[in-house]
């Protein structure tokens, strides 16, 4: 496969009419908040191109590789995030390879070197993971690392693509794959407005109190995203949690109790000690969403009954547990009594009428013994 390093526009041949595209990106987040894209790997035909966005503007170049063809990726989540501001909104058909994987039996969140060696029998170097890609010149290494890492996309598609027809799970995968790629479409300034439901130990808080906290969460969020900055580097959660709980009593305690947060300076401390200080309205309690406890007693149980449910049906399809239904979904159904979002689609086709039984109180059904399997390969 022959590689062409592309760092000025109007680089880029004209690109081959078929074939599903390989791509990858590399890309840093350190001390930022958000990823600093490094590169972008594409192989397509027999061609290997690697994108340098920090030399030139390289919108025009991917959004033309990804146009119209099947994107190959693997482990695409983060990739999708990183990938954003270049796609602006061009739609992405999106297949990963370790979704693939997983719907295969292969086991959850197998590495593309594990899997390449797996199902391709290739042995690919895997030594410059933790490389700095922001560096310039890249070196060999990591120029041949680039490559390998689009290079047998094409063959895993192929591979797996019949494996998922076997199986009867191409829609089951097409799905997911185009919740992920939604990833690309995402507006980064758009968080969730209710951040204190992920802090379960505020459950019983007062109610001024975890208004407090959502108030301090979301101004963490905004904060970090205008500084470009890691949110615990603003405020970590063991501080949000102690302030939103105790406020101080002035700025000279607030100074004291967080002078080890290494972005937060005067301005912000100022910032963050008037949300502190604040009333909550009577309209800000009222909109403030209740904090799911823990399961306790009958939810408990509850729960435990739906994990069996789930491992079991997890045995029979021959799939991850998790990819199946994460535990906090199940714990989220268990609380709230609600069927959750991310259990919608194949899922709840799967579970809705195993799991619902159990929080209505009513007979658990019974769970056929399933021999485990050994991972294919």
């Amino acid at each position: 496969m022959s590689t062409t390093w592309i760092d000025h526009a109007a680089s880029l041949r004209a690109l081959p009419d078929r074939g599903v595209l390989g791509l990858d990106t590399e890309f840093m987040r350190r001390n930022t908040y958000f990823p600093k894209l490094a590169l972008v790997q594409a192989a397509l035909a027999g061609q290997c191109w690697l994108l340098d966005p920090l030399a030139y503007a390289a919108n025009e170049d991917v959004r033309a590789l990804v146009g119209g063809r099947v994107c190959v990726m693997h482990s695409a989540s983060e990739d999708m995030e990183a990938l954003a501001p270049l796609l602006d909104g061009t739609p992405l058909s999106l297949f990963d390879t370790q979704i693939a994987a997983a719907l295969c039996g292969m086991g959850p969140g197998l590495s593309y070197q594990k899997l390449v060696a797996s199902v391709l029998g290739i042995e690919i170097p895997k030594d410059e993971t933790r490389s700095d890609w922001l560096q310039r010149p890249l070196t060999a290494s990591q120029l041949e690392y680039a490559a390998q890492d689009v290079a047998h996309l094409a063959a895993l598609h192929e591979k797996l693509s019949a494996e998922l027809q076997r199986r009867g799970r191409e829609a089951w995968h097409a799905e997911d794959c185009a919740r992920l790629a939604q990833r690309a479409h995402r507006d980064p300034a758009q968080v969730d407005p209710q951040p204190q439901r992920g802090f379960r130990s505020a459950s019983d808080w007062p109610l001024e109190a975890r208004a407090r906290l959502k108030r301090v969460l979301l101004w963490r969020d905004e904060t970090a995203r205008t500084l470009d900055r890691p949110r615990p580097w603003i405020l970590d959660d063991a501080n949000a949690l102690a302030l939103s709980q105790q406020p101080p009593a002035g700025s000279q305690e607030l100074f004291e109790r967080v002078k080890g947060q290494r972005a937060l300076r005067g301005p912000q401390r100022s910032e963050l000690l008037t949300i502190l200080d604040a009333t909550a309205a009577p309209e800000e309690l009222a909109a403030l969403a209740s904090i799911p406890a823990a399961p306790r007693g009958d939810t408990k149980r509850a729960v435990d009954a739906m994990r069996d449910v789930v491992q079991s049906e997890a045995i029979k399809l021959d799939i991850p547990p998790g990819l199946l239904c994460p535990r906090r979904l199940i714990e989220e159904f268990a609380v709230t009594r609600a069927w959750p979002e991310g259990l919608n689609g194949w899922r709840a086709g799967v579970l809705e009428t195993k799991l619902t039984p159990l929080l209505a109180g009513e007979p658990a059904p019974v769970l056929h013994q399933v021999e485990f399997r050994s991972p294919r390969a």
